[in-house]
């Protein structure tokens, strides 16, 4: 699901109407983890859309492309988690975009593998990274993609410790068609159908 762009395509012109922002930690150590479920979502978008996140800039790596018939930006915030806001930020502000044209996809323990929830505002609801985002911004209405990773299956595991596992063979299997539901979400959602996206996909 996750394979490299056999080529390399241009990106589309024109401005920038959305910013998409899928979390995560950089770096092999942290590839294919829970805790970078926003990241692996961002790589399927970006292969659907023939788009490629290669750039440097924002504090992280980005690309454009075209999802719903608008120009979006693809990022990938290299500042580690729970310094997510620091790259997200930027983008905005180079952007001139508003929290309501950024929407951000990430991890939820709260969920199992393979359900998803969007949300158009709301609290961090713990989650580091869009902490992050909130306290940066002083804003909360960021529209969410929050990707169910299932939580610890005993209460005295370190939460860290199991954000930064790998799912399970089963586990991957049933997180990668809520990964589909969510770039079929995301195309609904830059079209201004965030109802309809949610009617769908909210598990």
């Amino acid at each position: 699901m996750f394979g490299r762009l056999l080529s390399k395509r241009k990106e589309p012109a024109g401005p920038v109407r959305f910013l998409v922002a899928g979390l995560g930690n950089p770096g092999e150590k942290y590839a294919g983890t829970r805790h970078n479920a926003g990241f692996m979502a961002l790589d399927y978008i970006a292969q659907k859309a023939g788009a490629e996140i290669g750039r440097l800039k924002f504090k992280g790596l980005c690309g454009g492309a075209v999802i719903g018939g608008q120009k979006v930006l693809l990022l990938k915030p290299g500042t580690y988690m729970n310094l997510s806001g620091q790259s997200v930020t930027e983008a905005m502000g180079f952007y001139k975009l508003p929290p309501e044209r950024v929407i951000v996809l990430y991890d939820d323990i709260s969920f199992p593998p393979g359900r998803l929830r969007i949300r158009l505002k709301g609290s961090d609801g713990g989650h580091n990274g869009m902490k992050n985002i909130i306290y940066l911004t002083g804003k909360d209405t960021f529209p969410r993609i929050r990707l169910g990773v299932g939580d610890r299956p005993d209460r005295r595991w370190d939460l860290a410790d199991w954000v930064l596992s790998r799912f399970s063979e089963e586990e991957f299997r049933l997180f990668s068609q809520a990964v589909e539901h969510a770039a079929e979400a995301l195309e609904l959602m830059v079209q201004g159908r965030a109802g309809e996206a949610m009617n769908r996909f909210n598990g």
